[in-house]
């Protein structure tokens, strides 16, 4: 946005979440923690066909308004989903979560990518990982871009093949527009091309892999030979937008499907039955009163910041990148 009146601010300008990770350097494999300080209020879209989630339907509408402590993004797929485990575990050893007739039990939430096919595909984000990322959440904030927590094996354009595709990681971007505060945070894990302002920055690339090839149109070819294009279920962007805006689980659930539009415009093809998208939406810190449609306009536009972030701070070498495929 040119000139706008909209400002792009740190991320740690948002109060009331902070970030950790862990990851395993050699395995390829992490995962992030959004830790809320005070219990927040959340919902969710998600428009794949292949999620990798937990305890997601907590956060419906229609159910109890049950306030969430921490959202869980891992690699590791189904897998790394153990990793709440172990935020459970750092949590209550905090005395954080909701409180029962049996002690307080956090709420946390979780969505996983696919990352197997890069580095070792049996180095997976467990209790231990997901223990140490929380506690990196509670002691510190640190927002890290790239090849870092979930982002670790993140990568992009894989419809011919991992040996087509390329590294993309975390990415983080955050807006505000007066007092009203916006950040997003997403792993771009994708089957297709990604894009920012209308430049390709990531995807799959041609054979020799000396430039992109078009996701779209390796989709229509393959299709033709097949007469029934058959996509794994290996490729999910997973995210989240945080608002100081005040709003109710059903008015976030509308934010975080306003939001899918920073999928749409930065990613394509995308929400396939082969992905897993899915967009978390917080309204948390010191709250205001703040108009629905523009926040979720706000909120697509951190997001689209978020994408390109996720791809340009995660570059590494292609020797690098196809020897980590080669691992499996």
């Amino acid at each position: 946005m040119k000139n706008s009146i909209v400002k792009q601010i740190d991320f740690k300008n948002l109060i009331g979440v902070q970030i950790g990770n862990a990851q395993d350097e050699n395995g390829k494999t992490g995962v992030t923690v959004l830790y809320f300080t005070q219990p927040v209020k959340a919902c969710y879209d998600i428009s794949g066909g292949g999620p990798a989630s937990r305890e997601t339907p907590v956060l419906d509408p229609q159910r109890a308004d049950t306030p969430l402590n921490a959202i869980v993004l891992s690699g590791g797929s189904a897998f790394g989903l153990a990793a709440s485990d172990g935020v459970m575990e750092c949590l209550e050893e905090n005395n954080i979560g909701f409180q029962t007739s049996g002690g307080k039990v956090p709420i946390v939430v979780q969505s996983d990518i696919y990352d197997l096919t890069y580095g070792n595909a049996k180095c997976r984000p467990d209790k231990k990982m997901g223990y140490d990322a929380c506690k990196n959440a509670l002691e510190k904030n640190s927002p890290l871009s790239g090849n870092a927590g979930a982002g670790t094996g993140a990568t992009a354009g894989k419809i011919c093949g991992m040996n087509r595709a390329c590294k993309t990681g975390i990415g983080y971007a955050a807006v505000s527009l007066g007092d009203l505060k916006v950040g997003a945070v997403v792993v771009v894990n994708a089957l297709g091309d990604v894009f920012y302002d209308g430049k390709k920055i990531a995807g799959v690339m041609n054979k020799d892999r000396t430039d992109f090839s078009d996701c779209r149109e390796e989709m229509f070819e393959l299709y033709l030979k097949r007469k029934n294009l058959l996509v794994e279920n290996e490729n999910t962007t997973i995210g989240a937008v945080i608002t100081n805006g005040d709003f109710s689980k059903a008015q976030l659930k509308k934010i975080s499907s306003m939001t899918r539009n920073a999928y749409a415009r930065g990613i394509k093809p995308v929400g396939t039955m082969g992905d897993g998208d899915s967009i978390y939406a917080v309204s948390c810190g010191e709250k205001i009163s703040a108009d629905i449609n523009v926040t979720g306009t706000l909120a697509a536009y951190a997001m689209e910041l978020a994408i390109k972030d996720a791809v340009v701070s995660s570059k590494i070498s292609d020797k690098e990148f196809l020897e980590n495929v080669s691992q499996n």
